[in-house]
């Protein structure tokens, strides 16, 4: 069967000593996301290269996801459920750290909130694991609990296990592959990734990305506006 491991890291990429960038050398059929400014989270920006990342790809499409990268391949896997088998996702941060633009900065009017209205919130429609940690600094236990429930994901509690980055420890990481192993045996052979083109889901207007994308430029009308 044909397939694609796609690697989608969170803020400032995942360097050579990250459990993403020992995974991708384990893999054959793995490739990383490209064209993303890692230093500027923008959501809108970040999920348009991961579906067309999807739309490119070879085969059935695994997504592999952390912290910020979980935000970005939830709305695109939301746009393209035929072509992706599973998400494994490591760390997702609350959505409420982000605004449309990036980090949340409540100084300016047109940040009017974070990102959770604008995030699915309900399930995928592929099979899906969210793996958390206790003590992340980016994210509450409890409410990675709850949007793990909102996508219909698989909720897995690893300890107190930081960040699941390279400063909690996380570089080689054989659990991570094993989850992925797993979520893979979990494929069942529906017709994931060969659908003819014709038939895939183009949501246009009414979906995830295109809502998502309306209200960032929204905004930032609304903060050009302000700041002249």
């Amino acid at each position: 069967m044909q397939q694609t491991t796609l690697i989608v890291p969170g803020l400032n990429d995942s360097g050579p000593g990250h459990w993403q960038s020992w995974l991708e050398t384990r893999l054959a059929d793995a490739r990383r996301v490209r064209q993303i400014d890692w230093t500027a989270p923008v959501l809108a920006r970040w999920a348009t290269e991961v579906r067309r990342e999807i739309d490119e790809a070879a085969g059935v499409v695994w997504l592999v996801a952390h912290s910020y990268g979980c935000l970005a391949s939830v709305v695109a896997a939301a746009d393209r459920p035929e072509r992706v088998a599973g998400l494994l996702l490591v760390a997702p941060p609350d959505p409420d750290r982000f605004s449309a633009f990036g980090l949340r900065d409540t100084s300016y009017v047109s940040d009017r909130g974070g990102l959770s209205s604008w995030i699915p919130s309900t399930p995928i429609g592929v099979p899906s694991m969210v793996v958390a940690s206790r003590n992340d600094p980016w994210a509450s236990l409890e409410g990675t609990a709850r949007w793990a429930d909102c996508w219909g994901s698989l909720f897995i509690d690893i300890g107190e296990a930081g960040h699941i980055n390279v400063d909690s420890g996380h570089g080689p990481w054989p659990q991570g592959l094993a989850l992925l192993n797993a979520l893979r045996d979990s494929y069942t052979g529906l017709p994931l990734g060969s659908i003819d083109d014709a038939r895939l889901t183009h949501k246009g207007k009414r979906g995830a990305l295109a809502r998502l994308r309306h209200r960032t430029r929204f905004n930032w009308e609304v903060f050009t506006e302000v700041s002249s």
